[in-house]
């Protein structure tokens, strides 16, 4: 049998990685799963439970207990996937400036992430996947056949990151996100575990002035240069 293709992707908040690797799956006939809703949805739950983010045994308990499914859209309202907590459809729910907020340390938690591991390797591994994340070219899939990891300028995230959420909704000053961001960027990459960072052999793709068609185009070029890109 063929090795499964898997292509990683990992980088920080607002680099444009999930549109990207959205786009990218689509054009090269891939699935496309964005592992960080996962723990959006560790998130969201542990909110709505009242349970605490400095609740380590809490927080696992909580990850291995509850059902995530993440699915093709259902509606058709700008989503790339549909997610659903317990069968309850949380997709908009899970991207609240107050999961924003925890989702990081909660994120950053063994138990937590032992806790989502395998289910995040189950799927990559049936092959012809577009995994996106934070350590899926250093923890999740170290030995991925492709890796890219896609980076902004911070203003540049934030601003990406104030539009979305004034899309839904949310009345927020692009100085709040430019600070939180910040704020996160610094937890993510200084993590005990799985910290934010290019895998060795990672291609770094910068986004900070590209559009949506742009950044795709250079990303299958940035993977076609690394060889062949097996398609089904």
């Amino acid at each position: 049998m063929l090795k499964p293709s898997i292509i990683a992707i990992d980088g920080p908040a607002g680099s444009g990685k999930s549109t990207l690797a959205h786009l990218l799956a689509k054009r090269l006939g891939y699935v496309y799963f964005d592992t960080g809703v996962m723990y959006r949805a560790v998130s969201l739950a542990a909110l709505e439970r009242g349970v605490s983010i400095d609740d380590e045994v809490g927080l696992s308990e909580l990850a291995e207990t509850i059902r995530i499914d993440v699915g093709a859209p259902s509606v058709d309202d700008s989503r790339l996937y549909t997610v659903l907590l317990d069968g309850v459809d949380v997709t908009w729910h899970i991207r609240t400036s107050a999961v924003d907020a925890i989702v990081s340390p909660v994120s950053a938690l063994p138990g937590v992430r032992r806790a989502l591991l395998e289910q995040q390797r189950r799927v990559g591994q049936r092959g012809h996947v577009i995994m996106v994340g934070r350590d899926i070219g250093t923890v999740v899939f170290p030995d991925a056949d492709r890796k890219l990891f896609v980076d902004a300028s911070l203003e540049a995230r934030a601003q990406r990151r104030h539009e979305e959420l004034l899309q839904r909704g949310e009345r927020v000053t692009v100085e709040h996100v430019l600070d939180e961001m910040r704020r996160r960027d610094e937890r993510d990459r200084s993590k005990p575990i799985s910290p934010l960072v290019p895998a060795p052999d990672a291609i770094v793709l910068d986004t900070t002035a590209l559009d949506i068609e742009a950044m795709v185009d250079q990303a299958e070029a940035i993977l076609a240069r690394g060889g062949e890109v097996a398609v089904p």
